[in-house]
């Protein structure tokens, strides 16, 4: 199974594709970067407008490693999940298209073994996406930058985290975006197993996650009450729960989280989703016509 494995593995670094994914997560990230460098005192002037006479930090004070990161996930994990439908979405349809899935289903392997194989390649290639992500946008951003407090913007409120108090929550951030990605993977995948060519899967994907988002940005009542709760890209945002942190007197608590039932609450959400995708997908592929 480790051979199998590594196969796949290879199999998904051979593709051009897999770089792009790589090469655009990097070029985001340093426009962020550059961008910031050089504007950003009027970006943290302009988000600190309305909040003027409750706070009196420098703009150089905000702007720092940590602030740059939160930027960077608050634009990039919204975005990232198409990159990840590019691989996952590909990795059972392509073979079908490519004629050599036929060739895969005569080994000596058990079809749910083979497409447990296949997606533990996907997860691992979210997974090393996301930590290439998390060394460019939260290494890189503490050694150009350095580091201070955090400031967290929320609509009319602010909360600021000690410097001690900051780099736990990004490992617990990124560890939350990894399930939150995995599920992406899963439904791309499901989606592979259903298709003939790489297209379908991908761009059903994206399609779903769009409309999705549509709706869970949409401020009605009566989404808010029905239809938000069960949709994953509802809980997709969870990882900003580990910088809401709870404030006695207006001094926010270190090591506090505000709404970690919350937190908990969205991840279990997102595992179960992923479990649902992998078992449809699992079930269906046992019993497809491989002949067809």
């Amino acid at each position: 199974m480790l051979r199998l494995l590594q196969l796949e593995i290879y199999k998904i670094f051979k593709r051009p594709r897999t770089y792009i994914s790589f090469a655009v997560i990097t070029l985001i990230i340093l426009l962020i970067q550059i961008g910031l460098k050089f504007g950003g005192k009027e970006y943290v002037g302009m988000i600190m407008s309305g909040m003027s006479g409750t706070f009196e930090i420098p703009p150089g004070d905000i702007l720092n490693g940590y602030f740059i990161c939160f930027f960077c996930l608050t634009m990039l994990l919204i975005h990232v999940p198409i990159l990840v439908a590019l691989i996952a979405g590909d990795m059972v349809s392509g073979e079908a298209n490519m004629g050599t899935l036929r060739i895969l289903v005569s080994k000596p392997v058990s079809r749910t073994r083979l497409l447990l194989v296949k997606f533990t390649a996907s997860v691992f290639y979210t997974l090393l996406l996301l930590l290439w992500m998390a060394l460019l946008s939260l290494i890189v951003s503490m050694l150009v930058f350095g580091t201070n407090s955090l400031f967290v913007p929320r609509e009319l409120e602010a909360n600021i985290i000690s410097e001690s108090d900051v780099l736990w929550r990004y490992f617990a951030a990124f560890g939350f975006a990894a399930v939150a990605m995995i599920m992406v993977a899963a439904m791309a995948f499901m989606f592979s197993v259903f298709a003939d060519n790489s297209i379908g899967p991908i761009v059903g994907t994206v399609c779903v996650i769009i409309v999705f988002t549509i709706l869970t940005q949409m401020q009605i009542p009566f989404y808010d009450e029905t239809i938000k709760p069960y949709l994953f890209t509802t809980h997709m945002l969870g990882w900003k729960g580990f910088f809401y942190v709870k404030g006695i007197e207006g001094t926010t608590v270190d090591g506090s989280v505000e709404n970690i039932s919350s937190i908990v609450k969205s991840a279990l959400i997102l595992v179960g989703y992923a479990a649902l995708f992998l078992l449809i997908a699992v079930w269906y592929f046992r019993k497809k016509n491989i002949l067809t």
